[in-house]
């Protein structure tokens, strides 16, 4: 049911003149040199983040293997009326690197998220996160309520629905079991990629533009590959342990505005996790399903997701 849906939710994308807006937009360096590069402090670990643009806060969170620049289109489609931030989460690109699982524990993640919009001396912010950011979005508007203003997750379903499918959904289930490589693997492993050792070669492998995938290879070279994999052993659900990801108690409903886009080619993720997330939420959630795209939408995607979020944000601040 859930399919059919989102898949005509898709389609209504072109009442609103996005139709065709799935086509890559072309790389452009000319983003590296504008942004301002910024750091904030949580409790010794520094987080490293860059910034452009004025009005409102935005500040967006990068997944599994990533960093700031993957939000690099939705940044230029925001920053003439946003204030937007794009962080490195820790382990990654320029932030700190902390040793230990206990590090990448999801109180921690929350707070560098918290740190960052102190850091721009702001008290709240639409925090937008994808993968293990919309992991860490989801439980930033649930622990920090007052802190997220609105909130975007791209390809990481409530964790209700992640909890209910992770259960019940036998394909869920065979899409997760690289989650349990990572799990009980180390980045030693020869093979912890699926048969491919991590490299920063290896873990660029998913970015189709060569130019931006140049930027990405330096950007894991600077990386921890144990804190990549440490993300996943402090907080991936699994049996008899509680886990903010797919929780057995529920979280509280969500008290702010949700945009939440998902590509329907996910090979990890399963749709039907966003059914019922409605339910879930004191405010409006708006869902956008993106047929063709896969787990990284906002890359293959660029213009949908960006004039979209462009657009519902914006929708949030007119008078």
């Amino acid at each position: 049911m859930i399919q059919r849906i989102v898949r005509k939710m898709a389609t209504a994308a072109g009442l609103l003149g996005l139709t065709g807006l799935t086509t890559a937009a072309p790389t452009s360096d000319a983003l590296l040199t504008e942004v301002s590069h910024h750091y904030a402090e949580n409790d010794g670990v520094n987080i490293h983040y860059v910034k452009t643009g004025q009005g409102p806060l935005v500040v967006m969170v990068h997944g599994f293997p990533d960093y700031w620049y993957s939000w690099r289109e939705q940044i230029k489609a925001l920053k003439d009326r946003f204030t937007v931030v794009a962080m490195d989460q820790r382990g990654y690109n320029k932030s700190d690197q902390p040793e230990g699982v206990a590090a990448y524990a999801m109180p921690n993640l929350v707070a560098d998220v918290a740190a960052v919009i102190r850091a721009e001396g702001a008290s709240k912010a639409t925090v937008v996160g994808h993968d293990w950011g919309g992991a860490v979005a989801w439980q930033v508007a649930f622990a920090l309520p007052q802190m997220v203003e609105n909130l975007v997750i791209l390809n990481l379903p409530h964790p209700n629905g992640m909890a209910r499918e992770m259960a019940g959904n036998e394909e869920q289930q065979r899409n997760s079991a690289y989650a349990r490589r990572f799990i009980e693997g180390s980045a030693a492993d020869p093979k912890i990629l699926g048969g491919y050792p991590m490299t920063a070669q290896t873990l660029a492998n998913w970015v189709k533009d060569p130019a931006a995938k140049q930027h990405y290879e330096k950007a894991f070279t600077r990386s921890s590959f144990a804190a990549m994999l440490n993300f996943y052993k402090a907080n991936y659900p699994r049996p008899g342990s509680e886990s903010a990801v797919a929780p057995t108690a529920p979280p509280p409903a969500l008290t702010m505005p949700a945009l939440i886009f998902h590509g329907l080619e996910d090979t990890a993720l399963h749709s039907d996790a966003l059914n019922n997330t409605w339910d879930w939420s004191e405010k409006d959630v708006t869902i956008v399903a993106v047929p063709g795209a896969g787990h990284f939408v906002q890359q293959d995607a660029p213009v949908l997701v960006s004039q979209t979020m462009r657009w519902w944000l914006s929708s949030r601040y007119e008078r």
